[in-house]
């Protein structure tokens, strides 16, 4: 008979023991997206990527062809993430960078988180790739898009075939906190649902305006 701990599953993400990976969400990959929309991607490429910053995750961005076709990475990453390299490639599985590999392995951690532009091609390719090479692979579908809505969908199941796991960018930033007493990263958590957190963030903000109310408290 199983017994019930207070643990959390081994599934679960932390921030020490993953790298988040963001993949060319540039303009011009965007303008061609249309499983999601332009505004909720950013939207939500930023809640992804201020998440990131606010839990100190070892993060890697990556674009293609920034300077001669595709354009600058959102500038929702670049704020919330000012001091990281944008390492620019021309392949389009981003596995195949060395210099990306190298990251990786520098960083050490056996979990990748991905998201970006196309679902189909550059974010298929690392997840079956690093899938291959033994690591565990979460997918943040919601900060991702493609051409179509049957390009993304079958993206997305060609992965969960393969043993990657989806999730949300919300999903990411609550899974990070876990807890509303971690009171180190309380303020940063409730902050980045409420610029970015849609109605949950609403409702954040106007429990926090009409009642002082606090999450957990």
């Amino acid at each position: 008979m199983p017994q019930a701990t207070a643990a959390p599953g081994k599934s679960l993400l932390n921030p020490k023991d993953h790298t988040l990976i963001l993949i060319d969400h540039q303009s011009q990959m965007a303008f061609a997206t249309k499983s999601i929309d332009a505004i909720t991607l950013r939207n939500n490429a930023g809640l992804v990527a201020s998440a990131a910053a606010s839990f100190g995750i070892s993060t890697v961005i990556t674009s293609v062809a920034e300077k001669s076709f595709s354009g600058p990475v959102f500038d929702e990453i670049k704020r919330a993430l000012p001091e990281s390299e944008v390492i620019d490639r021309t392949t389009m599985n981003t596995w195949e960078d060395p210099r990306i590999a190298d990251k990786v392995n520098a960083l050490g951690h056996p979990r990748i988180v991905l998201a970006g532009l196309w679902t189909s091609v550059c974010i298929v390719g690392p997840a079956l790739s690093a899938l291959d090479q033994g690591f565990e692979v979460y997918v943040i579908a919601d900060a991702c898009g493609d051409v179509s809505d049957e390009a993304h969908q079958r993206a997305m199941d060609r992965m969960v075939q393969a043993g990657a796991r989806p999730m949300t960018a919300l999903q990411y930033l609550l899974e990070l906190q876990r807890d509303w007493a971690r009171h180190e990263t309380y303020a940063s958590t409730t902050g980045i649902a409420m610029q970015y957190g849609g109605g949950y963030g609403l409702g954040l903000v106007y429990a926090k305006s009409m009642f002082n109310a606090a999450e957990g408290h």
